[in-house]
């Protein structure tokens, strides 16, 4: 069957649909803007408020759908190269939480990259599986992770035959690609299904200058983020899968369990014409975005003290392949941490990044940029070198990370167990019961069920008083952190 890409049904309905002025005794109460505060409906628009609207018979329902959503839902398979594909109103994290919950249940072992988002574990924790981790590599030079190499999966598969899935980020957030293929193939030789987090890789479909998707490289379910860098509003995403390893139907109830019943049209209508402009236009999009990245990665590149990696990153087996359009600026020669430069460019020239580490800013060029933007930031860079460079001393690139923690209970157990609140000082050799993330560099470093060791204190407790931010427990200070409640021995 021929498929039209340039069709719209859902967005098209939508617009009929306000277009007839129907008399609404349903939800939302704000009835098209009148019933709501005056300043925002002005803003906002009656555009945008004559379409957020309900499921009600015309527009399809997307828990189960019959009409529009279903066929906006096909258009996006074909143009994803998916056998299916389900619209995600929860973003990315809904779509990560399904593709887990569809394979994993109570008990079963997963196999997955230390630097996951937490997305993955939240699933993990609900699932009560049990993470398998894989190290992923570190790049002595930027500070950062790059994704995990196939030996890597390779060897957890020897070692646990018995899992009931890999999970890969492809590309990573700084944009770097291990060999997807290879590693599909290798964990499809024990029957085994491949769950991709392709968050950060909505484009790479689209253009054969960028790395290979998950569905390319013949993944069984990959959660690809359209709102990131594909066009579609905040928010919205979509889940892609494969038949013969995995049960839709299962996939298609837990995605369902985990939507709110009234989803944002707004939103839908925005994933069904951003899937148009990808299958239509997306090569040509990706062109000028990676045109522009590589130009301002260029020029980045001839100011004194600033680095941003390219090409030349490429040949090991974590980085097979990089997506150019994530332009990733090394500012430590500079005597600025990442943290320092992100501030220093939103104080001086109004721009943010994507974010910062101790050594980086991340800056995403995407179809959304201009020849302008670029020049914007290539003249803050300029002068912040200027400013800087063999002024301030080059900070030292230390990286002394603590090995991966033991694992003794589930995350489950732990999230769930009898837990109690002492000082994180104090805590050496005890089980924690939540998350300490750290950035850089962006790994969670603590996750429930895991033993506190006096190395991650040390660790983590230097990094707040370098005043980095330290995210994920309850109490946001770190003086104090829950544990579990030990049993005392009976003798």
């Amino acid at each position: 069957m021929t498929v039209d890409q340039t069709k719209t049904p859902l967005f098209t309905a939508l617009k009929e649909h306000a277009g007839r002025n129907p008399v609404q005794f349903h939800i939302p109460g704000h009835k098209k803007g009148v019933g709501m505060d005056p300043e925002f409906r002005e803003f906002i628009g009656d555009n945008a408020l004559s379409i957020d609207l309900i499921n009600i018979a015309p527009l399809d329902d997307l828990h189960q759908p019959t009409g529009v959503i279903e066929q906006a839902q096909k258009l996006a398979a074909d143009a994803f190269g998916a056998d299916h594909t389900f619209f995600s109103v929860q973003g990315t994290s809904g779509a990560i939480m399904t593709m887990i919950l569809t394979v994993c249940s109570q008990g079963d072992k997963i196999i997955v990259p230390r630097n996951v988002h937490k997305s993955i574990m939240a699933a993990i924790i609900f699932a009560g599986a049990k993470p398998v981790f894989l190290k992923p590599v570190r790049d002595e030079n930027l500070g950062i992770d790059h994704g995990v190499t196939t030996s890597s999966v390779r060897r957890a598969l020897e070692r646990h035959p018995d899992a009931k899935a890999v999970l890969v980020i492809n590309p990573t957030y700084y944009g770097v690609c291990a060999n997807l293929k290879e590693i599909v193939d290798i964990v499809h030789g024990y029957n085994i299904p491949v769950l991709v987090d392709e968050a950060h890789g909505v484009l790479i479909h689209f253009n054969e200058k960028l790395p290979m998707s998950a569905m390319q490289a013949g993944a069984d379910m990959a959660a690809t983020s359209v709102h990131k860098l594909g066009g579609s509003m905040t928010q919205s995403s979509v889940l892609n899968i494969r038949e013969g390893r995995v049960n839709v139907r299962r996939a298609k109830t837990i995605i369902s369990m985990l939507t709110t019943t009234s989803t944002s049209y707004i939103l839908l209508g925005s994933l069904d014409c951003a899937r148009r402009n990808l299958a239509l236009n997306g090569q040509a999009i990706a062109d000028r975005a990676i045109e522009l990245a590589n130009y301002a990665r260029k020029e980045i590149n001839s100011i004194p003290g600033l680095e941003c990696f390219g090409e030349e990153i490429l040949g090991t087996e974590a980085t097979f392949d990089y997506d150019p359009t994530k332009v990733n600026i090394h500012v430590r020669h500079l005597g600025l941490t990442g943290y320092d430069a992100e501030n220093w460019l939103r104080e001086h020239y109004n721009i943010e990044v994507e974010m910062s580490d101790m050594y980086n800013i991340l800056c995403l060029v995407t179809p959304g940029d201009t020849r302008d933007n670029i020049e914007t930031l290539l003249t803050a860079l300029r002068r912040m070198s200027e400013e800087n460079y063999n002024i301030r001393t080059a900070n030292e690139l230390v990286i002394k990370i603590p090995k991966i923690p033991q694992l003794t209970l589930t995350p489950r157990d732990a999230f769930y167990g009898d837990t109690e609140i002492i000082p994180f000082k104090e805590s050496a050799d005890r089980i924690i019961a939540e998350f300490i993330y750290v950035y850089p560099p962006g790994i969670p470093i603590l996750l429930p069920g895991e033993v506190i060791s006096q190395d991650l204190i040390d660790y983590i407790t230097e990094h707040i008083e370098v005043g980095l931010p330290v995210k994920g427990p309850e109490d946001r200070s770190i003086e104090n952190v829950k544990v579990i409640v030990e049993t005392p021995a009976i003798f």
